[in-house]
C-alpha cells in the first residue's frame, strides 16, 4: 500500500494509513529557509541559519502535535546500531551532540524521534499494542546489516512488542530507478541477505539498480512484520521536492522521518 501525501499550506509530507501515532517523512516544502536549504531543511550541520532550522522544527511541531522538548535525533554513521531512548535522552536540535546510532525506539509517550535522510531509507514504526515507536535509517550498509529487521527485534526483546501487530512505513528515497551502483553494493546485498536480495536487483549497462524499498520491505516481513506501506517517491527523480544527495553532490539540506510515541 503506497504512502498518503498530505498538504497543509506550504508544508507537505507523507504519512502512512495504518500507522496511528502522529509522524511524517517530510519533503523539502513548507519551512522557512533559504537558498540551497529551501525551505524545511532540519538538519543543525549542513550550514543553515540555526533560527531557520527550529523555526521548521516548531512548523512540524503544531503540525504533529508534539513539545520540541521531546525531541530525539540520531547521530548517524550508515551503522545498524539502534539505542532505547527515554526522556533523559532530549537532547536538542543538533544531532552531533547525540550518541552514535542509525535508530531509535521508546515506548515514552510524548517522546518524538527523528531520523533524516537525502536518498537513503527512512523507516517509521508501531504498535499499537505496547504504543511502542521506531524510526530508522537505512543506506544500502544499513540495509545490507538488517538495520529494520533489527529496530523490529529490539522493540520485541525491550518493549514485549508482538512483531506481527507492529506497522511498519518505508519513506522516500532513491528509487531503483536511479539507484545506480558498481558490483559492490549488490555482492554486500547478497553476502548479508542471501539469493533472496536478486529478485530486487537488475542490471544494465554494466551498472546494478537496487531496490532499497523491496529489500527492506522483504526484511520488514522476515522479522515478522506483515503491515507495510511504502512511498512511491523518489528523492532523485523528485529533487524539486526532496533533497537528494546525489543531485546536489552533497551541497543540500535534509529531510526528516518523525514519529511520536502517543500521548495515553
Amino acid at each position: 500500500m503506497p504512502l498518503i501525501n498530505k498538504i497543509s499550506g506550504t508544508l507537505e509530507y507523507e504519512i502512512a494509513e495504518a500507522i496511528a501515532t502522529p509522524h511524517c517523512f517530510t519533503t523539502r516544502l513548507g519551512g522557512v529557509s533559504t537558498g540551497i536549504f529551501d525551505s524545511l531543511n532540519l538538519a543543525c550541520h549542513r550550514g543553515d541559519d540555526a533560527k531557520n532550522v527550529e523555526e521548521n522544527y516548531q512548523i512540524l511541531a503544531n503540525a504533529l502535535g508534539f513539545d520540541l522538548k521531546n525531541i530525539v535525533l540520531t547521530r548517524q554513521t550508515h551503522s545498524d546500531i539502534i539505542r532505547v531512548v527515554t526522556k533523559a535522552d532530549c537532547g536538542g536540535l543538533d544531532h552531533h551532540t547525540y550518541p552514535e546510532c542509525d535508530g531509535l525506539i521508546t515506548n515514552v509517550p510524548g517522546l518524538a524521534l527523528v531520523v533524516f535522510t537525502a536518498d537513503c531509507t527512512p523507516i517509521l514504526l508501531h504498535d499499537p499494542i505496547t504504543g511502542a515507536v521506531g524510526a530508522v535509517h537505512a543506506g544500502w550498509r544499513g540495509t545490507a546489516a538488517d538495520i529494520a529487521g533489527k529496530a523490529v527485534r529490539a522493540m520485541a526483546d525491550t518493549f514485549g512488542c508482538d512483531p506481527g501487530n507492529i506497522r511498519a512505513a518505508i519513506g522516500p528515497n532513491i528509487d531503483q530507478c536511479c539507484f545506480a551502483t558498481d558490483a559492490d553494493v549488490p555482492k554486500a546485498m547478497v553476502k548479508a541477505l542471501g539469493n533472496d536480495a536478486l529478485q530486487h536487483i537488475l542490471t544494465a549497462e554494466g551498472k546494478y539498480y537496487i531496490d532499497l524499498k523491496a529489500i527492506n520491505a522483504m526484511l520488514l516481513w522476515n522479522a515478522g512484520v506483515k503491515h507495510i506501506e511504502a512511498s512511491t517517491s523518489c528523492t532523485m527523480c523528485q529533487s524539486d521536492r526532496f533533497w537528494s544527495h546525489r543531485v546536489t553532490r552533497g551541497n543540500r539540506g535534509s529531510q526528516g522521518a518523525i514519529i511520536v510515541c502517543k500521548e495515553g
